[in-house]
């Protein structure tokens, strides 16, 4: 019977999702599932609609428990064979709203502010100690046991697990599973493709569509065509606008698609969100401050899905296309699978730093997760990945050393931060964020 916890198991509806997949996969229905979070309404919520979907679709009945806070943490993780990590430190208030309304006083504008940028990175510094906290847990009560990272910044709070531990860790996304079926519906050519194929590697949300095909027939000349016609037609002042303009504008002059939004990724690079030209969120459709906006509609929306998820004695659930159920399945049953993993870079795009969190395709069995040979970027995407690997590096560094001259210097190497802010700016910005965030941060040197 394995045994699989949840870190951070308020997460409602993403622990329905990944569990609710386990309770229908026959290797992991008669597991023990241990809930953790340090938040008991969410928790005790958690725990009733689990119990409701465990009693409703699961023919084996998993044992289910619930477990509140640091006291409880040990006792949660105790002969774990799979921690899924999703915990939010600092929630939206006061740690998103920190890292929103600060940054603005300098003129720094971000959309979503998890994954990179001065956002990405405070949200590093302030999930990297509690993490290696688990981790460190987990090193006396569970050694061998798989950690499922699908936190954000999922490069930066990947590589500080696998190098402040011993606990073996992949990185769980699911931008990479939807790419290329996503970009053929925008440009509506689902129904003339049978047998879809796709390569894709590079770093977490940035990571790059370098093959697409129909049962061997190249797709990119029809993909380039199209959205570059739907590109232009839009970017005419008074156009009607669509979501993925900054990618497909990306594909244009970079030559390939990229896995995560736009609105993502407008904030990791340095052309779009720019003060000196303003025209260009209204030309590409680049919504800022979308982050805490979704925080928002997100809170007033589960006030009202509460009880019909919670209170819903007739609950069900079909498995989803998160890959963490599969992984658990296929360390079981040693019956391989692959999935887009998120792990340390051993020679699998080799432009790209042997240090770095890389996302490729892995092969999954009971030997575990293990990255596949992706061969190397074109030069100008391992490039733009660069310019976020400096980033993820400096800010494990800080995390892991507590030196303030690395905050300093993951933020002076962010591309979006340095394309707006001085040097003096950006050391300026970083103490006053370090300040207000008070002791959700450690102390640093």
């Amino acid at each position: 019977m394995p045994k699989i916890t949840f870190m951070g198991a308020g997460s409602t509806i993403f622990a329905k999702n990944v569990l609710g997949d386990s309770m229908l996969t026959p290797a992991l229905q008669d597991s023990h599932i241990a809930l953790y979070d340090i938040d008991a309404v969410r928790l005790k919520e958690s725990k009733l609609m689990l119990d409701t979907l465990n009693a409703n679709i699961n023919e084996k009945r998993a044992k289910i428990t619930a477990h509140l806070g640091v006291a409880q943490r040990k006792a949660a993780l105790s002969g774990a064979n799979y921690v899924v990590n999703a915990i939010q430190v600092g929630g939206y208030e006061p740690s998103t709203v920190i890292d929103f309304e600060i940054p603005k006083k300098y003129g720094l504008r971000q959309t979503i502010a998890d994954t990179l940028g001065i956002g990405g990175i405070f949200r590093a510094l302030r999930t990297i100690p509690v993490m290696l906290d688990f981790a460190h847990d987990m090193e006396k009560v569970c050694p061998d046991a798989w950690f499922l990272n699908y936190t954000n910044p999922m490069s930066m709070l990947t590589g500080a697990m696998l190098r402040g531990s011993s606990i073996k860790t992949v990185g769980l996304c699911h931008s990479v599973q939807g790419c290329a079926a996503g970009l053929l519906r925008g440009l509506e050519m689902t129904d003339s493709v049978k047998k879809l194929q796709w390569k894709i590697a590079g770093i977490n949300h940035m990571a790059w569509l370098l093959e697409v095909t129909d049962g061997g027939k190249d797709l990119y000349p029809e993909i380039k065509r199209r959205a570059a016609k739907k590109l232009a037609a839009a970017r005419k002042k008074g156009a009607q606008k669509y979501g993925d303009m900054v990618r497909h504008a990306l594909m244009e002059y970079f030559g390939y698609y990229v896995t995560e939004s736009s609105e993502h990724n407008a904030e990791y690079t340095q052309y779009w969100i720019k003060d000196k030209f303003p025209e260009l969120i209204e030309e590409f459709n680049i919504p800022l401050d979308e982050y805490p906006r979704r925080c928002v509609n997100q809170i007033a929306g589960w006030k009202r899905q509460r009880d019909e998820i919670v209170k819903n004695s007739s609950l069900s659930h079909k498995r989803s296309h998160e890959y963490g159920s599969y992984i658990m399945e296929a360390i079981e049953t040693d019956i391989p699978t692959r999935i887009g993993g998120n792990v340390l870079n051993k020679g699998f795009i080799p432009n790209l730093p042997s240090n770095a969190v890389v996302e490729v395709a892995c092969l999954v069995d009971r030997n575990g997760v293990q990255g596949c040979y992706a061969g190397p970027l074109p030069e100008q995407l391992a490039g733009l990945n660069r310019g976020n690997i400096n980033v993820h590096l400096l800010a494990i560094e800080a995390a892991l050393t507590l030196k303030k001259d690395a905050v300093y210097h993951a933020a002076m190497m962010d591309p979006h931060t340095s394309s707006e802010l001085t040097l003096d700016q950006i050391r300026s910005l970083c103490d006053d964020l370090i300040k207000a965030h008070g002791k959700m941060l450690p102390k640093y040197k």
